[in-house]
């Protein structure tokens, strides 16, 4: 025989241990705010049950009321976790409406005037409605991949879902499966929603695991300085696209970027002022790159953009906008601001590269070196194919196409 007690005994010490762990998680990653709802929901729910116990001891409804308070909030912070979790605003004026609503309900129907069908309804909707309206969430999240910490959370909260509707269903049939009325239905249903409400937290774990770890494989391929990607990450994308290149016979195109003097800003200015040029640098080139174009910085002031499915040509006109928007912006420096002066190299892959992007990174090295020795402040295009006859110099750009002899 299942004891009803024991079991909210049970649900509460539980509570407090999943509190005591979100706890624990939330001092650990301040930046993870649905740790907080989580934790609160787990804490909040400990309370509820524990004041449901008191009804043991005190012939009232007051810690009924009380406890089913507790649980319908916590099951509203458990909804709210979810949607800061997936960064979407926090339905607050919602959730306490929901709640408010409910609990008003059970009031009513337990003090007013004792009805208890309609009580345990209005307690299931306000323990089930959060829950629902957080699912699609999970089932669907904004950046399309479900986790599998997001498929168990989906999976239990569906069967606690089933679990309440065949409590309704079973009271408006006349059964009472209500805390008041005990009973060993009831005692069931208890232990069953102890279980998925334990397993709910450790989908909720699993969902939080997940997220951490995609935070830590970012910052493995991004450039602490610049945020944008590092030269790990340049790497496998260049290797990526080579891959695909060589498969479909598609070409793409690699800038390499040098800014124009920087040993002399770090000397005379200091490497805080060169910091905050190479950050600044990396904001006016993101302007001028296409959605899909990716800008990483490989060292120091050097800084490579891959450009898919990209002719030389549309590379030399994107390589082009990127050295205006500077030289538009250093004609615009007053005072103590530091005007930034770059020079480009642009390759395109073919066949010759096949799956080696060092190749392709080579060409556009030999590229930058021709716009460097060029006068800098310029960018050059490697083409092995000598031309028949000079490329004109357009005077309007000021930006002088080099074609050079592979070495």
């Amino acid at each position: 025989m299942l004891n009803v007690p024991t079991l909210w005994t049970v649900f509460v010490v539980n509570f407090l241990a999943l509190g005591v762990i979100w706890a624990y998680v939330t001092r650990s990653y301040p930046k993870f705010a649905a740790a907080r709802f989580w934790m609160a929901s787990s804490f909040v729910g400990a309370i509820g049950a524990m004041t449901a116990l008191v009804r043991l001891f005190v012939a009232s409804p007051l810690p009924l009321l009380l406890g089913a308070a507790g649980v319908i909030a916590a099951s509203c912070l458990a909804a709210m976790g979810i949607q800061r979790f997936y960064d979407r605003p926090v339905s607050w004026r919602l959730m306490t409406a929901t709640g408010g609503l409910s609990l008003a309900g059970v009031v009513v129907f337990m003090v007013g005037f004792d009805h208890m069908q309609m009580r345990m309804l209005s307690y299931t909707l306000g323990q089930a409605l959060p829950l629902a309206l957080a699912l699609h969430l999970l089932l669907s999240p904004p950046e399309g991949r479900v986790s599998p910490g997001a498929r168990l959370s989906s999976i239990v909260i569906l069967t606690i879902l089933a679990i309440l509707v065949a409590r309704t269903v079973g009271n408006l049939l006349g059964h009472d499966l209500s805390a008041r009325a005990g009973g060993q239905a009831h005692a069931v249903m208890v232990l069953g929603l102890l279980f998925l409400s334990m397993t709910l937290n450790f989908g909720f774990l699993l969902m939080a695991m997940d997220r951490l770890r995609g935070e830590v494989a970012d910052l493995a391929l991004l450039d602490d300085l610049t945020g944008v990607a590092n030269r790990r990450h340049l790497l496998q994308r260049l290797t990526e696209e080579c891959a695909r290149s060589e498969r479909n016979g598609a070409p793409f195109s690699l800038l390499v970027i040098d800014l124009d003097g920087f040993k002399t800003i770090n000397d005379t200015h200091g490497h805080a002022a060169g910091d905050t040029c190479l950050k600044h640098f990396t904001l006016m080139a993101q302007t001028r790159l296409r959605p899909g174009d990716m800008l990483a910085r490989t060292g120091g002031d050097e800084f490579c953009v891959v450009l898919p499915s990209s002719s030389l040509r549309e590379a030399a006109a994107i390589a082009r906008r990127v050295l205006e928007v500077c030289r538009q912006d250093a004609e615009a420096c007053t005072g103590d601001e530091i005007p930034i002066a770059i020079s480009i190299g642009v390759a395109q892959w073919d066949r010759g590269i096949g799956s080696f992007p060092d190749r392709l990174m080579a060409n556009a090295d030999h590229a930058l070196y021709a716009a460097k020795k060029n006068g800098k402040n310029d960018f050059a295009v490697y083409d092995p194919a000598p031309p028949l006859s000079p490329e004109p110099v357009d005077s309007h750009e000021g930006a002088r196409k080099i074609r050079l002899e592979p070495c």
